[in-house]
C-alpha cells in the first residue's frame, strides 16, 4: 500500500501512551498522600492501568479489521479524553482507578492502531527500520513526559497532569481525523469463532511466546521504575523535581540504543541478534541495580544500560512478531497485545507487592533470558 499516513504523526501516536504514564509517574506521592492510601496502592493505578491497556489493544485491535483503522483511532482517542476528564474531577480513589481503567483502553489505540496501519504500509525489508524511528521517538517521550509530569506534579498537583492529558486527547483526536487515512477496508465480519481459532494458533507458535514474554520482561523492567523510583527518590530525601530530571539519564540510554538500533539495522544486522544481546545486557545490568539498591539513587547507573537494551529490543520484537500473520494483521496484533500487556499488568502488580526495585529487575531480566533460551526457534 502507499504509505500515505505522516511518519511523524505515527511516531506521536505510538510515543502517546508511554508520554502518558511517564507524566504520571511523578505524582505517585501526591496521589498517595491526596487520597491517604498506601504506596502499594498508589502503584496499583499503573499495573491496573497496563491491565486495561491489554484489553484495550485485544478490542481496539478487532475493530481495526471490523470497522477500520481511521475510525478505531478516532474512537480510541475520545475513550482516552472521557477517562482522562472524570481524573480531573476524580473525589476518591476507587473513581480515580476507573478513570485511569477507562483511560488506558482508550490510549491503547495509540500502539495497537499505530502498528497496524504501519504493517499495512510497508514491506518486511522496510518494517524493522520503520519501528527504529519509532524507538527514538520512544527515546524522547520519557523525558518530556517526566520532566513535564514532575513540574506539573510541584505546581499543579496531580489534576494539572490530567488536564494536560485531556488537552492531548482532544489534539490527536483533531489531528487524526484531518491527518489520518485508511490502510484498510473491512472485508468479512470478524466472529468470536475466527479469534478463538486465531488465539489457539497463537498460542501454539514458540515465536509468539517468546516475544510475549520478552515484551513483558522489558516492559516491566522499565516500568518497575516508574513504579517504584519516585518513592525511592522521596525516601533519600529527592523532590519530585529530582525524580523528573532523572528521566534525561534513561532518555540518553534510549536514544543511544535507538540510534546503535538503526545503525546495526542498516549494517543488515539480524534482529533476532540485536535481541539477545539485549537480553543478556539486561540481565547483567540488573544484577547491578540489585547490588547498588539501597545505597542511594546510584541504582540509575545501571538503569541507564537497561532502558538502552529496551530501545534496542523492543522495536525489533514488535517488528518481526506478526510476519507469519500478514492476513490478519489487526486481529493478530489486537491478541498479541492482550497477551503480553495482560502479562505486563500482572508482572506489575506482582513488583508492588514486592516493594523492591532491585530484586524486581533481577527477576523479569531473568524471565526473559529464560524465554529466550527455551523458546529459541527449533531447526527442523
Amino acid at each position: 500500500m502507499k504509505k500515505t499516513n505522516p511518519l511523524w504523526l505515527m511516531i506521536l501516536l505510538v510515543m502517546l501512551p508511554q508520554f502518558a504514564e511517564t507524566i504520571y509517574s511523578p505524582a505517585l506521592p501526591l496521589v498517595q498522600e491526596h487520597f491517604g492510601v498506601k504506596e502499594g496502592s498508589a502503584a496499583l493505578t499503573i499495573s491496573l492501568y497496563f491491565i486495561a491497556f491489554a484489553l484495550g489493544v485485544a478490542f481496539w485491535g478487532v475493530q481495526c479489521d471490523r470497522i477500520g483503522r481511521k475510525k478505531s483511532l478516532e474512537y480510541g482517542l475520545i475513550t482516552y479524553g472521557v477517562g482522562t476528564l472524570a481524573a480531573v474531577f476524580a473525589p476518591n480513589f476507587t473513581i480515580l482507578l476507573i478513570a485511569r481503567i477507562i483511560s488506558a483502553f482508550g490510549i491503547s489505540v495509540g500502539s495497537i492502531v499505530t502498528q497496524t496501519i504501519l504493517r499495512d504500509s510497508y514491506d518486511k525489508e522496510n518494517i524493522s527500520k520503520v519501528f527504529s524511528w519509532i524507538g527514538i521517538g520512544l527515546s524522547i517521550s520519557p523525558v518530556i513526559g517526566m520532566i513535564t509530569g514532575s513540574v506539573l506534579a510541584s505546581t499543579t498537583g496531580h489534576q494539572g497532569i490530567f488536564i494536560t492529558l485531556y488537552l492531548l486527547a482532544v489534539l490527536f483526536y483533531i489531528l487524526s481525523r484531518r491527518k489520518v487515512s485508511e490502510t484498510h477496508y473491512p472485508g468479512k465480519e470478524i466472529n468470536r469463532r475466527t479469534l478463538t481459532d486465531l488465539l489457539k494458533r497463537m498460542l501454539k507458535d514458540r515465536e509468539i511466546i517468546k516475544c510475549c514474554l520478552l515484551i513483558m520482561s522489558f516492559n516491566v523492567l522499565l516500568f518497575s521504575y516508574y513504579a517504584l523510583a519516585p518513592f525511592i527518590f522521596k525516601q533519600n530525601h529527592y523532590s519530585s523535581y529530582a525524580f523528573g530530571y532523572s528521566s534525561i539519564i534513561l532518555a540518553g540510554g534510549t536514544f543511544i540504543g535507538a540510534k546503535l538500533n538503526r545503525f546495526l539495522l542498516l549494517k543488515n544486522t539480524s534482529p533476532k541478534t540485536l535481541v539477545k544481546i539485549s537480553t543478556l545486557g539486561s540481565c547483567i545490568a540488573s544484577a547491578f541495580v540489585w547490588i547498588l539498591a539501597g545505597k542511594g539513587i546510584y541504582f540509575l547507573i545501571p538503569y541507564f544500560f537497561i532502558v538502552m537494551a529496551f530501545s534496542i529490543a523492543i522495536p525489533n520484537i514488535l517488528s518481526t512478531a506478526l510476519i507469519q500473520y500478514k492476513n490478519e494483521t489487526g486481529s493478530a496484533g489486537a491478541l498479541l497485545g492482550l497477551i503480553y500487556y495482560s502479562m505486563i499488568g500482572t508482572g506489575l502488580i506482582s513488583v508492588g507487592y514486592i516493594q523492591n526495585l532491585g530484586l524486581s529487575s533481577l527477576i523479569f531480566s531473568g524471565i526473559g533470558a529464560i524465554a529466550l533460551f527455551i523458546f529459541s526457534e527449533k531447526k527442523n
